[in-house]
């Protein structure tokens, strides 16, 4: 049984911050455990950018709020971060095929940085993972396996199968690799913020891997003397699926798998989160918390995410925002606080979703008095 992820420890960081861009070789190397940059694969990762986000400051009356706007990664998500370091850390040993276990996003993630390296990615889906998610990673090249079952299942199988086969398993809460190549994300909005720190930073959560991975950069940073205190870490849950804060909110440490977990976010949907433990550890000791939301709320912030800041999210990322609505209002994060949302994928993964936060225009005639009448009382210029 599954029990917990190894840490990564580095022998050594840096006492400076490198002089290179945070999502280059030069930087990279200086705080992950690869041998050599050559291992790297050739597709740029990472580097997105942390917005400022005048309209959704305005809005939430928070002069001091950010967007880590993670949509910009290749194939759109976060877990392009883990799958960087998963496929260079395949590269030095070795290994010709790579496996995952994933709702979509690693999945796709794994299959787009694989191809770019020339590996065999062979990836678990639930049967009902997202169509477009699917067809990312059909084009990538990727072997794709859709199951029978939940992500859970996927999970299992895959472990098994890696055991069988000799792949080697990219599996997140089980390869130690995936919280180092997350950590990334952590590392490029302190270097974006230096010599400042947010106060508070609002994760969607799942498994519980991309929070520890936030966690494990802050940690990182602060060892090495490049920042003097770690944020607050929030872990944003869907209510149907939210194993991690129901832990926080009893004061467990142990979690309670959700049966028949569900959300309209597919990519934090989980029965028992494989890195919970390390994420609880990772929340109390930041002194965060964890907040849950409606899958309602989740869609009506898709739009509104969009609207104020250019940021077309799937569900869970959206979710971020959602999030920050809860712990303002249960006065977890105060309005003049430094706060970074973290948003970890793209909307055209889940365009169905999306579609539900908007109301569809009914068409007009093809003529100026049809513009008219759709357009009276909007002002331009």
């Amino acid at each position: 049984m599954l029990r917990g992820v190894l840490d990564v420890v580095l022998d050594s960081l840096p006492s400076a911050w490198p002089s290179a861009p945070a999502s280059s070789a030069e930087f990279l190397s200086a705080f992950l455990p690869i041998p050599s940059t050559e291992f790297l694969p050739p597709l740029p990762v990472g580097g997105t950018p942390l917005l400022n986000v005048p309209g959704l400051r305005r809005a939430l009356g928070m002069r001091r709020l950010w967007v880590k706007d993670d949509t910009r990664n290749p194939s759109g998500s976060t877990k392009d971060r883990a799958s960087l370091l998963v496929v260079a850390k395949a590269r030095e040993y070795g290994c010709e095929t790579i496996a995952a276990a994933s709702t979509g996003n690693a999945a796709t993630a794994l299959a787009c940085i694989a191809a770019a390296s020339g590996v065999r990615a062979v990836v678990f889906v639930p049967a009902s993972v997202p169509e477009a998610k699917l067809v990312q990673m059909l084009c990538y090249g990727a072997q794709v396996l859709p199951v029978e079952g939940t992500y859970d299942d996927a999970f299992e199988l895959c472990l098994a199968a890696c055991r069988e086969f000799g792949w080697y398993n990219r599996n997140t809460a089980l390869n130690p690799f995936t919280i180092e190549g997350k950590k990334t994300a952590a590392l490029e909005i302190a270097a974006d913020l230096r010599p400042d720190c947010p106060d508070a930073v609002l994760v969607p959560t799942g498994d519980g891997v991309i929070l520890a991975g936030v966690a494990k950069g802050f940690a990182d940073l602060q060892r090495c003397g490049l920042i003097r205190s770690v944020p607050r870490l929030i872990a944003v849950q869907p209510e149907g699926s939210a194993a991690i804060v129901n832990a926080l909110r009893t004061q467990a440490d142990t979690i309670t798998p959700v049966a028949g977990a569900a959300s309209v976010a597919d990519s934090l949907t989980v029965q028992a989160p494989r890195n919970a433990l390390q994420c609880l550890r990772a929340i109390r000791a930041s002194g965060g918390g964890g907040v849950t939301v409606s899958d309602d709320a989740i869609i009506r912030t898709i739009a509104e995410l969009a609207r104020w800041t250019g940021v077309f999210a799937e569900p869970a990322g959206a979710a971020a925002l959602a999030g920050l609505h809860v712990a303002l209002e249960q006065g977890i994060v105060a309005r003049d606080e430094r706060v970074v949302l973290l948003v970890t994928g793209a909307g055209l993964k889940d365009v169905p979703a999306a579609s539900r936060s908007v109301q569809r225009p009914a068409p007009i005639p093809p003529n100026l008095a049809g513009v008219a009448e759709r357009v009276r009382g909007v002002s331009g210029g």
